[in-house]
């Protein structure tokens, strides 16, 4: 029992409230617990005087108790057994709105020892006279599923459920089908699977469709909701009957709740799919759109749900707004989340007709003040262009207007849109790179940097003072991004290869510079794939660096065609919001025992994980090096398993076998580099060949302590290129780069 409330404070007031005798000050006293017990304060210890309330005639005090007892059920589960006599007489009492009330509460009360008490009310409540009664029990049997499947089964409460589906009221038959759909879903997921034959499985025939389509068009919103979510589920027999329903379903697209809306369009789309006349497929296309343009007038929040559902469906049917485009021009006070999900639409909805339109719009959408809306905006117009080839010079045009305005991160992302634009038509608007040229010096962003050297690169040929440009990146080469440095190597070697008389100063110290100072690895890399390239074939260099790219597109769904017809069946859940499945952020159940005993299992095998990454990594050490152009044989040395005898007994090994290493990647340096200096010193002074006039110090791994040497003089690129190396150049006894691989 617990402990009452000391005799002072406002809960001992309540307490001498609650058990006055007066009826007023009574429920007076229930209405400020209740009060209480809203925000949140502790009024558990008055559970017994409330309880004394509960035998009254007066149905709003009775709803008040009711109440307090569902909240508090819980923690006072001793105290709740004193209640059931009361609800087991108001379940019998002439009042339908008492009965009624008293199967709610009983179902919502999810304590252990109530629910026997439940059976026989709800029993009787089920074949209740009135269908208020009816419709209320058949929720509480679902209720009563997920607490308790197997006392659902023994008392035939589904059996009962699935007669209810041919009551004459439709409010019955809707609560009766969310009721089964709920008891669908837990018995479908359960462990092990439930057969196809189980009472619990919600299986719609053709005879439960008919009763379902008739109760449509006169149950509440919501049960409309539960009915055409079941309808969504039902596999139809043949065309008749997909049109059949799709036609049934229609006249739901007039309703004020946007919730139904979107519920018939779901059952729409999936019917759809089995429906061949084209001319019937038109003409639902035709009336799904009016609705959807309405749920455009929802506040924010419903408006961009509605927005992201209606993505989806563009993605399949490209023509359902085709008409609409201008419904969804921003408004001045959208939030942004909206106008991104408009810019979005626009996009795609935009074709010959409309495009000047949306240009217009997006111009002006580019001087707005919240930047990451502008950026946005341009990048819609560069979209435009590569969407809609005819559209593409006017949306050159609009970028150019743009990129006059001299604002730095309109010019910025202008920029990186033209490359864009260049990529999807080569060599079509070269007349609008001197202009971008003209504004190297507003572009201090990464992306924006990195897109104007790929197109002074690109067009090398075409712009005369490309190396002077390309210069200015090169001087500063350490101190850009490692973005920049790529496309800046890249670039350098673009123009040597297009203009190799003028341009060998330049691509000399570019590969110096990123071989020497450069910290990324990538970048390293490139410069010595780039540098031996050019030393060995000129003409192999072109081939790779100079290749033909094929233009870029935009793809026609964000997601793969598989995934959108899943999305299609889950229009107006939050599945049609993420654009993702349903499984990827929904959870399969409550964390229970086993899940933390898996975890458990899985961080007792860490242990035997770290052995079988030590013995790969070993084994990896023994193996042939791919890049590795040494023709003379290897010395026969143990490799895979075998290869872990070789390992030095030292404490590192030690630590990282046992799991207790402090830091592991230190252990594995230590204990490989052990052996590697063993082996490097048994080999020192051995001749190999060389990286054919690219050759690199001992330990030279950029960073790690050694020097880049750059070529031994001599080396050349080709006719009349005499100044990077060759591949004929001598072999010092330094190590060659791949060798260290």
């Amino acid at each position: 029992m617990s402990i009452r409330a000391p005799r002072k404070g406002e809960n001992y007031e309540l307490s001498v409230d609650l058990n006055s005798e007066y009826r007023d000050k009574r429920k007076d006293a229930i209405k400020r617990v209740i009060a209480s017990m809203t925000v949140g304060k502790d009024v558990s210890g008055l559970f017994p005087d409330v309880l004394k309330n509960m035998q009254t005639e007066d149905l709003e005090q009775k709803k008040l108790v009711y109440l307090y007892l569902m909240n508090y059920a819980k923690t006072q589960p001793e105290l709740v057994i004193l209640a059931v006599n009361t609800f087991v007489k108001d379940s019998e009492d002439p009042n339908p709105l008492v009965r009624a009330l008293a199967i709610r509460t009983m179902g919502c009360l999810r304590a252990e020892r109530i629910i026997d008490y439940l059976c026989d009310p709800l029993n009787r409540a089920l074949r209740d006279e009135n269908p208020y009664v009816r419709k209320t029990a058949a929720l509480c049997v679902a209720k009563l599923y997920d607490l308790k499947s197997s006392l659902v089964i023994d008392n035939g409460f589904l059996s009962r459920l699935h007669e209810m589906i041919a009551d004459s009221n439709p409010m019955v038959v809707a609560n009766t089908v969310a009721a089964l759909t709920d008891i669908h879903k837990i018995a479908s997921t359960a462990h092990p699977p439930v057969p196809s034959s189980d009472p619990a499985i919600f299986n719609i025939t053709p005879h439960i469709l008919n009763k379902i389509l008739i109760a449509l068009n006169e149950c509440t919103e919501w049960g409309r909701v539960a009915v055409l979510n079941a309808l969504s589920r039902y596999t139809t027999q043949d065309e008749k009957e997909s049109e059949h329903i799709c036609e049934r379903v229609v006249p739901q697209f007039q309703h004020a709740n946007g919730s139904v809306v979107l519920a018939a369009v779901k059952v729409i789309m999936i019917h759809m799919r089995g429906i061949r006349r084209e001319d019937f497929t038109k003409q639902l296309v035709r009336k799904m759109a009016p609705p959807l343009v309405t749920l455009l007038s929802s506040p924010p929040e419903v408006q961009w749900v509605a927005l992201r559902n209606v993505n989806l469906l563009l993605q399949k049917r490209p023509d359902l707004l085709s008409n609409e485009m201008r419904v969804f021009f921003c408004k001045y006070n959208d939030p942004l989340y909206v106008k991104v999900e408009k810019l979005d639409i626009m996009v795609r909805l935009a074709n010959d007709n409309n495009v000047d339109a949306l240009l217009s719009e997006l111009k002006e959408y580019a001087s707005e003040v919240d930047v990451d809306f502008v950026r946005k905006s341009i990048k819609a117009i560069g979209q435009t262009a590569i969407s809609i080839e005819s559209s593409a010079e006017r949306c050159v045009n609009v970028l150019l207007d743009l990129i006059g305005t001299r604002v730095s991160y309109v010019v910025q992302e202008a920029v990186v849109v033209m490359k864009d634009i260049f990529r999807k038509y080569p060599s079509t608007y070269e007349g609008v790179i001197p202009t971008l040229c003209a504004n190297l010096e507003e572009l201090d962003e990464p992306e924006a940097k990195a897109s104007l050297i790929w197109i002074i690169g690109e067009y090398a040929e075409k712009i005369d003072n490309a190396d002077e440009l390309l210069g200015t990146f090169v001087d500063t080469f350490t101190e850009e991004s490692y973005q920049v440095q790529l496309q800046t190597l890249t670039a350098v070697v673009k123009l040597f290869l297009k203009k190799p008389d003028s341009s060998q100063g330049i691509v000399q110290r570019v590969l110096d510079t990123a071989t020497k100072d450069c910290d990324s690895p990538d970048v390293r890399d490139r410069a010595y794939i780039y540098w031996r390239l050019l030393s060995t074939d000129p003409g192999a260099a072109k081939a790779v660096v100079l290749a033909h790219r094929p233009p870029i597109s935009i793809p026609r769904t964000t997601v793969s065609p598989a995934l959108l017809e899943e999305l299609l069946g889950e229009i107006s859940s939050l599945a049609s919001v993420y654009h993702k499945p349903a499984e990827t952020f929904i959870g399969h159940g409550r964390i229970g025992a086993d899940a933390v005993q898996r975890k458990g299992t899985e961080l007792s095998d860490d242990h035997a994980f770290a052995q079988k990454a030590f013995r790969t990594v070993v084994a990896g050490q023994q193996a042939e090096n791919l890049l590795d152009f040494d023709e003379a044989p290897a010395q026969e040395e143990p490799s895979g398993l075998a290869a872990t005898r070789i390992l030095p007994s030292t404490p590192a090994t030690a630590s990282f076998l046992s799991g207790t290493s402090a830091n592991p990647l230190d252990d594995l340096v230590s204990i490989f580099g052990g052996m590697s200096a063993s082996s490097a010193h048994a080999g020192a002074g051995a001749n190999r060949p060389g990286f054919d006039g690219v050759s690199i110090g001992e330990g030279a791994l950029g960073g790690l302590g050694g020097t880049t040497s750059p070529p031994p003089g001599g080396a050349s690129f080709g006719p009349g290129v005499d100044a990077l190396g060759s591949p004929n150049a001598g072999h010092g006894p330094q190590e060659d780069l791949l060798g260290l691989f």
